[in-house]
């Protein structure tokens, strides 16, 4: 198959899969509240924020679904506007209820379950208020995952939902996030539906090795959230589907919802996506991706179309722990060469200047040491970010 699969023009659920949303007056009018559900039993596997802070959500999902086993849920359950962290053991109790809430709406145990929340941190759930939205919720389940999308939207400017075929199954992607966002696992709340068939383990090895070079690629401001999650349902309606090819469209799929999160960063106007190949190992190719990828002086180059390519340098230059040789070292801005040896080239300054301004900016370096390669995802760094998070507890 292409190692770029075709994706649905409008994205669809698998076999088995609906969602609803509504406000529960968490949010003043917008939809705060989405519940996701499968009409059997699907086994579960997902990856949790790395964080020493997590999320109530974050520890009860790890009681839920186990790292390495994972295990089987019917439904996942979702609050924007408030995230239920450093809440204590309150926060723990609203988690299981808010569980709970859901499995007596759909008819399932409460350990069927995954419960996420997003918003702000440090503020007590109004667990009262979702435990009396989520009445009545089922008689709202429709076919368009764009509606689930909504529901856990904070600071994204638009909902983020695709899905694709593999074989005779579906996978569809739904996902939020725009700020906090530097993962260690994941983004911020993804949700992966498919109808083809596998057992938790296998589905727990999947995740992770989809995850691996997109979700866990992507930085917006270098800051990994509380309450990062990204699970994967898989209820198998579809039957099996080969694994490899099932692999392929996953990751491609993950990759291209890395690529919207991106895009969508608070503020951001530009998608920016580093690659580094020569690196000693593909461990020193992640430590320089991310390097130049999160350094504010390279975001402020892209966001100024500003051809400054002596910031690239230093970006690659201050890895201490990375073998790195200015003779070797070459870059790239979209495609046109600025450094060759370690050495600024005699470029068209306004050529370069105008491929900066283009929505998509792809930075590439070639350290000329070894075989490493990786590959990191972010955008420019925008006055409308300063905006966004000068008063993000406040507003």
């Amino acid at each position: 198959m292409s190692d770029t699969p075709a994706f649905h023009a409008t994205p669809i659920f698998p076999r088995g899969f609906r969602c609803a949303s509504r406000n529960v007056g968490l949010k003043p009018t917008a939809r705060d509240l989405t519940l996701f559900v499968s009409q059997v039993d699907a086994a579960a596997a997902a990856v949790f924020t790395r964080n020493h802070f997590p999320g109530a959500p974050v520890v009860l999902g790890r009681e839920t679904i186990k790292a390495g086993t994972g295990g089987t849920l019917r439904a996942v359950i979702a609050n924007s506007k408030v995230s239920n962290v450093a809440t204590g053991a309150t926060g723990v109790e609203n988690a299981r209820r808010m569980a709970r809430a859901a499995a007596q709406e759909i008819g399932a145990s409460a350990d069927k379950v995954l419960v996420s929340s997003t918003g702000v941190i440090g503020v007590r759930l109004p667990i009262e208020k979702i435990e009396a939205g989520v009445i009545g919720m089922t008689a709202d389940l429709q076919d368009d995952p764009m509606v689930g999308a909504e529901g856990i939207m904070t600071t994204d400017s638009h909902p983020k939902a695709l899905s694709a075929s593999v074989g005779n199954a579906t996978i569809t992607w739904v996902a939020k996030g725009s700020g906090m966002i530097e993962p260690n696992m994941a983004t911020m709340l993804s949700y992966i539906f498919t109808d083809a068939a596998f057992d938790g383990p296998t589905l727990d090895r999947l995740l992770r090795a989809a995850v691996k070079p997109s979700f866990n690629m992507l930085s917006v401001d270098t800051d990994t959230s509380t309450s990062d999650t990204c699970a994967i349902l898989a209820n198998g309606l579809a039957g099996s589907v080969d694994e490899a090819e099932f692999l392929a469209v996953l990751t491609a799929g993950c990759t291209r919802m890395t690529e919207i999160l991106a895009r969508d960063g608070e503020g951001a106007e530009h998608l920016l996506r580093v690659s580094v190949r020569g690196a000693l190992d593909d461990g020193e190719a992640y430590v320089v991706a991310k390097s130049v990828l999160n350094s504010p002086l390279v975001k402020t180059m892209v966001h100024g179309a500003d051809p400054n390519v002596g910031r690239l340098l230093m970006a690659v230059g201050k890895c201490f722990s990375c073998t790195i040789r200015p003779a070797t070292t070459d870059a790239w801005i979209n495609g046109y060469q600025v450094v060759a040896n370690g050495e600024r080239l005699d470029f068209d300054d306004a050529i370069v200047r105008e491929t900066l301004s283009r929505e998509v900016v792809d930075l590439e370096i070639a350290l000329g040491v070894g075989d490493g390669v990786a590959r990191a995802f972010g955008c420019d760094l925008t006055k409308g970010y300063v905006e966004e998070n000068a008063a993000y507890y406040s507003s």
